[in-house]
């Protein structure tokens, strides 16, 4: 699909819309649909900034690329004024203080936020199911999950709800509804974009990162929200990624595959075979492919959820309603505390909180926590080697189709195994895209840290090859 940011802007530009129009059109939509994506609706904030951006073009003054672009915001970012309920109990009348850096950065380019969107509670969840709001309804199939944690963002990407959305990715949680939702999702190099003012779930893998129709719209959102912040102490400064470098991906020679992925007994039989017909088109182009060893899915999975309960406990260990959030009075201080959190905390937080600090407990951390790090050493080593074979790394996004809502609710290991293909770059903190093609749920393009260009250069490159 063409960039919508560009056909917006040149609308906008030429005088064929206003700004004021199109936002109203997207308000309303959000406000009918029937895919409970919608937290909260900005639309005070919304036509206020659109007035502004039709003043500007009336008289005569020249607008960014950015500016008037309608966009969605998962609920676990801080907007000033502006509810931040990470889609919880313990939240659901917070609102924020301050603004977080990547949607700071937007504003700051003149796009126009119009919802808080939903999501599971805390980023907990690949279904959009532990919500207080309800579940999220696949794009494509209202009967089916949206994924997770971002669904609400896809789902209003996917139906045009909004231009583009920010999500949050932990383990798989931009690229896994993207997948199911059939649009481009994106999850950059760690650092590269700034975490400050994004609710934390597992600060090592914690990661921002835009949802859209194109690749083109990935990189312009990219860009805007990327770089150095003094308040993020984990983000560096990158270079910006230009349209004209993205677009021949000649100087990619070789892709990779992990071969046990694909030969795994839980991965759908229609997904596998999409996935290697998708290879024989790559190769048949030309491009070297080579078969990868990598860690077993069970054992990423595991990894993964070792250190991300770890760090779940620890960061929601200062929710307990004292200073903000949803108190609950008790007999006495540790009775109220413990109200609170079991009163107001999902099911599935509650279980990541439990599990994280029997992790973290004496006498288990360095049986468990500390084989986790350890892992996710060998992980990164392994990564280090493989890129120095192979350009990208092409794997399907999820090893199944998305499940029919409810089913994930019943059985939380299905759900965790449903990442088995996601968490393994998280782990690694590398840049990774899902595109909507080659599977019935996508296909993920990964590259070496810091070679996020590379990841775009490819997807540009398979849009037109399989």
């Amino acid at each position: 699909m063409e960039s919508q940011i560009h056909k917006i802007h040149q609308q906008l530009v030429n005088k064929k819309i206003t700004c004021t129009a199109l936002v109203q059109e997207r308000l309303d939509l959000l406000k009918l649909n029937t895919h409970n994506t919608v937290n909260s609706i900005l639309d005070e904030i919304a036509l206020k900034l659109a007035t502004k951006v039709d003043a500007k073009i009336k008289n005569g003054e020249e607008i960014g690329l950015l500016e008037g672009i309608p966009f969605g915001i998962k609920d676990v970012f801080m907007l000033q004024g502006t509810y931040a309920t990470a889609s919880s109990d313990l939240l659901k009348n917070y609102k924020s203080p301050y603004t977080a850096t990547a949607i700071q950065k937007l504003l700051d380019a003149g796009a126009i936020p119009l919802v808080k969107e939903n999501c599971d509670s805390f980023g907990h969840g690949s279904s959009s199911e532990n919500t207080i709001f309800g579940a999220v309804k696949n794009a494509i199939d209202p009967n089916l999950v949206a994924g997770g944690s971002s669904g609400g963002s896809a789902v209003n990407v996917a139906k045009d709800f909004t231009v583009f959305s920010i999500g949050g990715d932990t383990g798989g949680s931009i690229r896994q509804p993207a997948g199911y939702n059939n649009v481009f999702g994106f999850k950059p190099t760690y650092g590269r974009i700034s975490r400050f003012g994004l609710m934390a779930y597992a600060s090592s893998t914690d990661c921002v990162g835009p949802i859209a129709k194109s690749i083109e719209d990935i990189r312009i959102v990219l860009n805007v929200m990327s770089g150095k912040d003094s308040k993020d102490q984990t983000t560096n400064q990158s270079k910006s990624i230009s349209q004209e470098s993205i677009v021949n991906a000649d100087d990619i020679k070789t892709v990779g595959y992990f071969k046990n992925f694909i030969e795994n007994d839980a991965i759908d039989s229609e997904i596998k075979t999409a996935f290697l017909t998708s290879i024989a088109k790559i190769k048949a182009q030309g491009i070297q492919i080579k078969e990868l060893d990598f860690f077993e899915s069970e054992t990423l999975v595991s990894a993964y959820y070792t250190l991300a309960m770890a760090e779940t406990a620890s960061n929601l260990s200062r929710l307990d309603g004292t200073n903000y959030g949803h108190r609950i009075e008790g007999a006495n201080l540790k009775e109220s505390y413990s109200i609170t959190r079991s009163e107001n905390f999902s099911e599935e937080t509650k279980r990541r909180i439990v599990g994280g600090n029997q992790v973290l407990s004496q006498g288990f951390s360095d049986e468990i926590y500390l084989k986790g790090l350890n892992l996710r050493d060998q992980i990164a080593e392994n990564f280090e080697k493989d890129f120095k074979e192979v350009d990208v790394i092409l794997s399907p996004v999820t090893p199944n189709k998305p499940p029919k809502i409810g089913e994930s609710l019943k059985d939380p290991l299905s759900m965790y195994l449903s990442d088995a293909f996601t968490v393994g770059f998280s782990l690694g903190q590398l840049p990774t895209i899902t595109v909507p093609q080659g599977t019935a749920t996508g296909l993920q393009i990964t590259a070496a840290k810091n070679k996020d260009k590379l990841v775009l250069k490819f997807a540009n490159f398979l849009k037109d090859t399989i």
